[in-house]
């Protein structure tokens, strides 16, 4: 039994390995072409599904007057939403996971590297990477439909689709910090996935990822908008798509970054105190 020692790495020196890790790691996921065909073929079909349930919706459902989303604004949320699909935490990055499982946690806090960022970086990067790929490819799809009812429109306005932008760069930064929470928390577990796959779902679910957050009940829409995890998908397709109008984007942003640095100071917080309880068995 080995207690292990934890290099205290320099601010400086961890940004720059970091950096580097980051953009080696980003050119390695691009590689995966294949992956990320696959990926688009079911995101563009599950897209058609969901497209052709609202369509039904919208026409024949007695109470289509009552949502809060008009068609075009639907046509958004669905494509976009397969066009960030990459983005939202589904999983814990799956090398990280292997290091927990298999103990090699010991080797990484030999580096001479801050933990916490060091995993940030590769989680950004292997999510980033997949996302190039299958988000460009399912934009052109979803711009390129021959039907109207089916097609992604354009955004709302000029000013709301520069705020939409800015806001898939700090809905990036918020779903990698709630990916490293998860995997902060994953650390010394010993009882499997359940736990971190159910608080990975319901951030899913509640990103509106499989249900647009304005379709659910109007009683519910005040804690929907604050919640984390619609900072994840729901708010940005929404300024995208006019659902949310320019003067609205400060709330959306204050909401995205808020809960990026919470997360991010509570993943530390317990990384930190798990690793220095950490026991590495083993001659």
């Amino acid at each position: 039994m080995t207690k292990v020692t934890v290099n205290r790495p320099t601010f400086l020196n961890s940004i720059k390995a970091c950096t580097a890790l980051f953009r080696i790691r980003t050119m390695e996921a691009l590689q995966y072409r294949a992956a990320a065909l696959a990926g688009v073929s079911i995101g563009v079909f599950w897209a058609l599904i969901e497209l052709t349930v609202f369509t039904v919706f919208y026409t024949y459902a007695d109470n289509r007057a009552a949502a809060s989303l008009s068609f075009s604004q639907i046509l958004a949320y669905v494509w976009l939403g397969q066009v960030l699909y990459a983005l939202v935490p589904f999983n814990i990055d799956g090398e990280l996971l292997a290091k927990i499982v298999s103990g090699d946690v010991g080797v990484e806090l030999c580096r001479p590297l801050d933990l916490y960022f060091h995993w940030f970086a590769k989680t950004a990067a292997g999510r980033l990477g997949g996302f190039w790929w299958r988000g460009a490819i399912t934009l052109a799809i979803g711009f390129a439909m021959p039907s109207a009812s089916m097609r992604l429109p354009l955004p709302a306005s000029a000013q709301g689709f520069a705020l939409f932008l800015a806001s898939v760069v700090t809905l990036f930064l918020l779903s990698i910090s709630y990916a490293m929470l998860i995997t902060s928390i994953r650390i010394n577990v010993t009882w499997g996935e359940g736990p971190t796959n159910m608080l990975l779902l319901c951030g899913a679910v509640l990103s509106g990822a499989y249900l647009p957050l304005p379709m659910w009940p109007q009683f519910m829409q005040g804690f929907l908008f604050v919640q984390p995890f619609a900072g994840q998908l729901d708010l940005p397709v929404r300024l995208y798509s006019g659902a949310i109008e320019p003067s609205g984007a400060a709330a959306v942003f204050a909401l995205q970054l808020g809960w990026t640095m919470l997360f991010i100071v509570a993943g530390r917080l317990i990384i930190r105190r798990k690793v220095s309880r950490i026991i590495i068995q083993g001659g």
